[in-house]
């Protein structure tokens, strides 16, 4: 067994301490969006300080927490609060919490985040994205090391990352809801910085529509252990060189707070038709 595992089941036995429950859907809520978590059916909830070796997050608005529970009687696991690579974690604890609630008994992961806008005839602030793809160039991959067999191969295929089956349940969704969806490849560099806007420019060349600091290395890590993903950007800002305004954070939180009323709608209908 690798230490990376041993860690796993060290965590994974912290949660069984507190609780049982087993979910089916895990949820990780990105910048601005962790509100949602507050909402749902609770069971429990578990501070992420009180697993042992579990990394914890110290971005503002991100409470550091798995939250238990259900969405319209589908056992979920949400993370109010990610970890991020530019906190100075190694990637392996970045996709740890991913691969924890994989260990937990989720079968698929929704993940959402807070992005930055490449092509401004595409988007606008407060635009939804369903993530088709993802570019992960700008980062390390979460399965750079011995592999851990317990959770899947030493190649795993990547050839459909974000599964076709929950992108129509995502489009299903947006239509039944009323709300519009943009879709597109998200790109991930490490941050914290804002991207310049050469490498804007450069996300655009390669095919990507979205960056941002997060995601693309949790869904690898994800796919690595079988588990069937789906994900959402909210376009919080058009990124550098898009925007002739600085960009800062208070921005992001803004406008995710502006649009939170039809994410969390759009995301409940999501994770019902799952």
């Amino acid at each position: 067994m690798s230490d990376l595992y041993q860690k796993l089941e060290t965590c994974l036995a912290s949660v069984r301490k507190r609780t049982d429950f087993k979910p089916e859907v895990a949820l990780i809520l990105g910048s601005g969006l962790g509100d949602y978590a507050d909402e749902i059916q609770i069971e429990t909830t578990i501070d992420y300080t009180e697993i042992e070796g579990f990394p914890t997050s110290t971005v503002a608005g991100h409470k550091g927490r798995f939250v238990f529970g259900y969405v319209k009687n589908v056992p979920v696991v949400i993370m109010q609060g990610r970890v991020h690579y530019y906190e100075g974690y190694p990637m392996t604890d970045v996709v740890l919490p991913t691969r924890l609630m994989g260990m937990m008994g989720a079968k698929k992961l929704f993940l959402t985040n807070a992005a930055g806008g490449v092509k401004p005839r595409n988007f606008k602030p407060g635009d939804f994205m369903m993530i088709t793809d993802h570019i992960t160039t700008g980062i390390p991959s979460p399965l750079i090391g011995p592999n851990i067999e317990e959770l899947g191969s030493r190649f795993p295929d990547m050839s459909e990352v974000y599964s076709r089956r929950l992108r129509e349940v995502i489009r299903a969704s947006a239509e039944k809801c009323g709300i519009g969806l943009q879709e597109g490849v998200y790109v991930q560099f490490t941050g914290p910085a804002y991207e310049t806007p050469a490498e804007v420019r450069m996300a655009a060349i390669w095919g990507g529509d979205a960056v941002g600091m997060s995601t693309a290395c949790e869904a690898m890590a994800a796919r690595h252990m079988g588990i069937e993903v789906c994900g959402i950007s909210c376009i919080t800002n058009m990124a550098a060189g898009i925007s002739k305004q600085e960009l800062n954070h208070k921005e992001v939180q803004e406008t995710a707070d502006r649009v939170a009323k039809s994410f969390k709608k759009l995301v409940t209908e999501i994770i019902a038709g799952m």
